[in-house]
């Protein structure tokens, strides 16, 4: 063997193995290969439910348009939408009840059956105005691909709920979806999660939503509960309960992960 690098050894002299010459001619061959991201773990175990209003989708232009419609047909002024969004997250017999309440009128008499009715046939069609947030879509091609179950868990009525997801195009991804009349009871009520839960049958279940309904129900169903910030919440963040915030729709499928 030649120790010194100015001195040749006999061995010097004869040609080099094409083994050992692949293995060292190209100067590629001494860099180090760039690192790939560890994929995240399988998600087969777990089902992530989500709320609809204000988290999944933005659709308070529309239910204040629809508001003000319906109010307008009873000769009551139009609200503003802040005054109209306040009273989101209910679902629509609150919210209703809110409006009359808000005009003079006995949230619970006569009129409030027939108003619901009304204000729900109005809505049944009436998203126009209404979007996905940004980065939803992928979060939740990306959530499904990995393996978990998506369910719905919304106070909105079962029908107008699946008519906006499926014209946004959301229903294909979603094993359960149960609306505010799909049971006797809603939200914060945990049983609405819990009967959703029940649907997709996984072992984890984590809960994603927006306002101070979701986390309590959350809170009463005791799993985790992960805060969208850009919502229809009343409250500032750091007063609402919740496992971890997000912001950004493609921070959530690592929130996700971060909980197994």
């Amino acid at each position: 063997m030649c120790w010194w690098p100015d001195r040749r050894c006999s061995r010097a002299a004869r040609s080099p193995t094409p083994a050992l010459t692949a293995r060292t001619s190209a100067p590629s061959a001494l860099r180090p290969r760039p690192r790939v991201a560890d994929p995240l773990p399988r998600l087969d175990t777990v089902a992530v439910i989500f709320d609809l209003d204000g988290t999944l989708i933005d659709s308070a232009a529309d239910i204040h348009a629809t508001a003000n419609r319906v109010m307008g047909e009873m000769g009551h002024a139009a609200l503003s939408r802040a005054e109209v969004q306040a009273y989101v997250g209910k679902g629509v017999p609150n919210l209703v009840a809110r409006l009359l309440e808000h005009h003079g009128q006995d949230p619970a008499g006569p009129l409030l059956a027939p108003t619901i009715a009304r204000f729900e046939a109005e809505y049944l069609t009436a998203h126009s105005q209404t979007r996905p947030y940004p980065g939803v879509l992928p979060a939740l091609e990306r959530l499904a691909g990995d393996g978990a179950a998506l369910g719905l868990c919304t106070n909105k009525p079962l029908a107008p709920a699946r008519a906006v997801m499926d014209h946004l195009g959301l229903t294909r991804h979603f094993a359960a979806i149960l609306g505010g009349d799909s049971l006797p009871l809603r939200k914060p009520d945990p049983e609405h999660l819990h009967a959703t839960a029940r649907a997709l049958d996984r072992r984890k279940v984590i809960f994603v939503g927006d306002s101070e309904v979701d986390a309590d129900t959350a809170a009463a169903a005791r799993v985790p509960f992960l805060l969208f910030t850009e919502g229809y919440r009343k409250s500032p963040v750091d007063r609402i309960a919740h496992t971890a915030a997000f912001a950004d729709w493609s921070h959530l499928p690592r929130l996700v992960t971060d909980l197994l």
